[in-house]
């Protein structure tokens, strides 16, 4: 048998507890302990689930082999230096930092450690978006709405980098392509910072990505559409589905197409498909795959780099949306 990766788990709140439990069911993961500021959550939790309390961040990251970090947002930074100067691998929650700023400073420090370094972008591992590997994916326009009820969780951020920057993040793994401009606008309506928002995002080779998030909104949303040639993918990440409808000069041997007359008489025939919806654990998935690169030393398939270049997206989002409050302040 392999040897277990030791693993600490920094913040037990409700994501953290979810963590907690995924850790402990992952065979090849050796969950030593916790530290939360908490002193009552410390207690609760380490009755619960019969996992040692640590005094303080420093002892649980000596102990440790990798660290999970599940702390609020301005916490990651500290808490990812601290085991990045330890060598200690390290998996960060979304958004990766506060600040690009800090992020940069963090890509640095993880590259001269060595260390494996991956970014809780959740999203990847829908069924949704995994469903469609395989397929040929070149955008040309992207449309997403990704819409909330209020939960004070979060708030603590924009709704950029609470939820949208799931979404960036999808988006810059898709498009073939480097951030040409940004429209934004957004609203602070119950907390401090922009609870809704909208970007326009445009790429150098052509493709348009516009994206509305919302964490006051009366129903749950989370939906991409996406336009190519010949074809058009709706991907739903609440029913973890996905619809693809491709467009041939030819008909198929499948029972899921249908003709389209065009007006020179000309016929294209329009093939459906759509994934059926997989029970998969996507936090669980993105942990599994966090203890395989560090077993085998291979990439992390959500980089530092990718947890980066989001957060440059999203802050450039954020400076718009600040503009734009300033000028209707004049």
């Amino acid at each position: 048998m392999s040897k277990k990766v030791k693993i600490g788990l920094f913040g037990v709140g409700h994501l953290g507890k979810i963590h907690l439990k995924l850790l402990q069911e992952i065979e090849g993961f050796d969950v030593i302990g916790f530290y939360d500021t908490d002193e009552k959550i410390r207690a609760e939790v380490a009755e619960k689930f019969g996992v040692k309390p640590y005094e303080s961040a420093e002892s649980l990251v000596m102990a440790s082999e990798a660290i999970d970090i599940v702390a609020p947002t301005t916490f990651h930074y500290p808490l990812a230096v601290l085991a990045a100067k330890k060598f200690k691998h390290v998996f960060i929650e979304k958004p990766l930092c506060t600040t690009v700023s800090e992020a940069k400073k963090l890509v640095d420090l993880v590259e001269e450690a060595r260390i494996k370094a991956m970014v809780g972008h959740v999203e990847r591992f829908n069924p949704a978006l995994l469903s469609l590997k395989g397929q040929h994916i070149d955008p040309l326009f992207i449309e997403v709405h990704r819409l909330a009820q209020f939960n004070p969780r979060g708030t603590d951020v924009s709704v950029v980098l609470d939820l949208m920057i799931h979404d960036i993040d999808i988006i810059l793994s898709l498009v073939k392509g480097n951030v040409r401009r940004i429209h934004a606008s957004g609203v602070a309506i119950v907390s401090g910072t922009p609870d809704i928002a909208n970007a326009r995002i445009e790429f150098d080779n052509g493709c348009v990505a516009n994206l509305t998030a919302s964490r006051i909104s009366v129903k749950n949303m989370r939906k991409m559409r996406i336009f190519q040639q010949g074809a058009y993918i709706s991907l739903d990440f609440l029913k973890k589905k996905s619809e693809v409808f491709t467009i041939h000069d030819q008909p198929l041997l499948d029972e899921n197409f249908f003709e389209l007359e065009l007006n020179n008489k000309n016929k294209k025939y329009i093939q459906f498909t759509t994934s059926e919806p997989q029970d998969i654990n996507a936090i669980k998935m993105e942990l599994e795959l966090f203890l395989a690169s560090i077993k085998n030393n291979t990439p992390v398939p959500v980089s530092i780099h990718d947890g980066l270049r989001a957060m440059e997206v999203s802050q450039m989002i954020i400076e718009k949306i600040k503009k734009q409050l300033l000028l209707k302040e004049l």
